[in-house]
């Protein structure tokens, strides 16, 4: 496919079919400017101002902006691979909200939403995923037989406990406790949500496994709590070990319970759990299910600000401090963390938006898959997998030519999508074929997304002048960067001769100090460092002292007017006695002080001097554009812009 990147081949005015109704203002160097284009920047620039800028005088500056744009494109910097890679990104960002479907998002939200204000018990078998297709599919037939096995009666506890690789629950019987919206991957909690208690769900592939469920109790959402704990491990069945934690952790208890708020302490010096034990015993927010059962019925029995008595988990015996709650949010609050999840493409929900939004352009743009050649190339799969035989047969030939997507009058072949997909290699036909269909429907919206974007570029003004704005704006800073900052900035020996040229241009009105600014630990490593500097050349004094006295002096090359630095007015203009700023040191003095009423060399005001040097490359930059670049205006369309 021949993607039309306009943005980042430099074009600030897009293809348009500039009608009556958005002529053209003015043409720079041979490029139209669209009426829209100058009011919008007109008056976005007005909304700025104290008060409106005159119209003529704006006609000026903003030809000056585009005369700019010009020669940055004419130094090629709208070519460079990162200007194209920073302005496709800003492109499509721009575009994400035009592109998204809020209807379709809402009704998800409204579903995660629903789901959030119950929580509901879960049991279930599971067997992993692994990298090996074939092994997955063994574990895909096997649980079929264990869900045949579970409806002609089998009992799922038993069969929990042989079968199950959650380790977490096949003890339990495959019991998990009660579960929460947005807690595991999608499709796990849809079948959790739908499966009536005591009914047996279908079989549920999710992102690592392969689970049957049986439906349990619910009831309304508790929220999540702040807790704090302490540990005494006491993991397996050695009976002495649990007996040692148990009667820890019952000492601790009595402690507590006469004083509580020693919690915190005792947490930190006697809890085995040393991560919270460094916070105190402090947890994170935690809801429903993100704790073992057994910690989350205790901590949930709790009132807020109360201690619980000494139980036993997995991991050993705990005390728990809890110390707030807060309920389920509003859908308005989830919000914002339920966008970034289905948007992230790890989330199995991200291919259901992607699916909605393809076939809400397909629809606008008339596009359609050709169903036969994508048969064909399925069957082709299914029987030989994604070798590199599959690239050959599908790439630069006849069949690589085939038409695989129409989108308005538009043919992609079937070999742009096998180039997308050229580094994929997969023996495995099943899974193979999974790569295909996903790879086709990820290139199916990619390609329509492409299309609406660039109808968002010839259609939508406000998208437009963005993107306009963004694009121009980056260039013109670039070519400043480059022809300006910079190339003033790094001329050393022009900012010297500027400043010499200009010297009554920078004066001061109070005196100034120069020197090196020492402070040091005590007097007698000050006598050293004074030795020392006796010996020292002026351009590496600085590094040398820091080196050779690290940690026991502070030296800084200053520049200081009188009145700006305590020490120095002490020591130089005859101020008030003071003492080191740095904490423990002792004494201070100054190398090589002088004053000076004026600045001596161009340093003394870089910054001043630069930003003088900068502004007369600016200048003659702008007399050079005037002459380099032709610009018309058309003063009737510019009479007619709204003031």
């Amino acid at each position: 496919m021949n993607k039309k990147f306009v943005a980042g081949a430099g074009v600030t005015l897009f293809a348009l079919a500039l009608t009556a109704k958005d002529p053209v203002i003015m043409t720079v160097n041979g490029v139209d400017v669209p009426k829209s284009e100058f009011e919008y920047l007109y008056g976005k620039n007005s909304q700025q101002q104290l008060s409106q800028q005159p119209l003529d005088e704006y006609v000026e500056m903003f030809k000056l902006y585009k005369m700019k744009v010009e020669d940055a494109k004419a130094e090629g910097i709208d070519t460079t691979a990162a200007f194209r890679k920073e302005m496709e990104q800003y492109r499509h960002d721009l575009a994400a909200p035009y592109l998204a479907d809020s209807v379709f998002l809402e009704k998800l939200l409204k579903e995660t939403y629903d789901r959030a204000t119950q929580e509901v018990e879960v049991s279930h078998i599971m067997l992993f995923k692994s990298q090996n297709p074939a092994e997955n599919a063994a574990k895909r037939q096997r649980i079929d037989s264990v869900r045949d096995a579970l409806l002609s009666g089998a009992d799922f506890t038993e069969l929990a406990a042989g079968i199950s690789e959650d380790r977490g629950s096949n003890q339990r019987g495959g019991w998990m406790g009660y579960i929460s919206a947005q807690q595991y991957p999608y499709s796990f909690e849809v079948a959790a949500y739908a499966t009536p208690e005591g009914e047996i769900s279908g079989v549920v592939e999710s992102p690592v496994g392969y689970h049957v469920l049986k439906g349990g109790k619910r009831r309304p959402a508790r929220g999540k709590i702040q807790a704090a704990h302490i540990l005494k491990m006491a993991q397996g069945n050695d009976s002495a070990t649990d007996s040692k934690a148990r009667h820890e952790i019952d000492s601790i208890y009595n402690i507590v319970k006469a004083n509580p708020s020693a919690f915190s302490e005792l947490a930190t010096r006697r809890s085995d759990d040393r991560g919270s034990a460094r916070q105190g015993g402090m947890l994170p927010w935690f809801g429903t299910g993100e704790m073992v059962a057994e910690f989350d019925s205790v901590a949930f029995s709790l009132t807020d600000n109360s201690i619980s008595e000494p139980f036993r988990t997995a991991f050993g015996w705990h005390i728990i401090n809890r110390i707030a709650s807060r309920p389920i949010p509003s859908m308005e609050q989830m919000k914002p963390e339920f966008l970034a999840r289905v948007t992230n493409p790890q989330d199995e929900r991200y291919s259901l938006v992607r699916d909605n939004q393809t076939s809400r352009l397909a629809a606008k743009h008339k596009a359609k898959l050709n169903d036969k050649v994508v048969e064909s190339i399925e069957r082709y799969i299914s029987t030989n997998a994604l070798d590199s035989a599959f690239y050959a047969a599908y790439g630069n030939t006849s069949d690589g030519n085939l038409t695989l997507i129409t989108i308005g009058g538009n043919k992609i072949p079937v070999s742009a999508l096998v180039y997308e997909m050229r580094n994929i290699r997969q023996t495995n036909p099943e899974a193979a074929l999974k790569i295909f269909d996903n790879s086709l429907a990820s290139f199916y919206n990619t390609s329509l997304v492409e299309v609406e974007i660039d109808r968002l570029e010839r259609e939508e003004p406000d998208y437009r002048n963005l993107l306009h704005e963004y694009i121009d704006g980056s260039l013109l800073y670039e070519v400043s960067v480059k022809k300006i900052w910079d190339k003033a900035a790094k001329d050393t020996e022009g900012l010297k001769d500027y400043f010499e040229s200009h010297r009554d241009n920078y004066k001061w009105s109070v005196p100034h100090a120069k020197g090196y600014l020492v402070q040091t630990l005590n007097d007698s490593i000050a006598d050293e460092v004074r030795k020392m500097a006796a010996v020292t050349g002026r351009d590496s004094i600085v590094n040398t002292i820091r080196k050779s006295f690290k940690g026991t002096v502070s030296i800084e090359k200053v520049l200081v007017e009188k009145g700006g630095n305590a020490m120095v007015d002490n020591l130089v203009f005859d101020g008030a006695p003071t003492k080191p700023v740095k904490k423990n040191f002792e004494s201070f003095f100054m190398i090589d002080p002088r004053i000076l009423t004026e600045p001596e060399e161009y340093t003394d005001v870089r910054g001043l001097v630069t930003n003088d040097y900068q502004n007369e490359f600016q200048s003659q930059w702008e007399d050079e554009l005037r002459n380099k670049y032709p610009v018309k205006v058309n003063q009737k369309v510019l009479k007619s812009v709204k003031k």
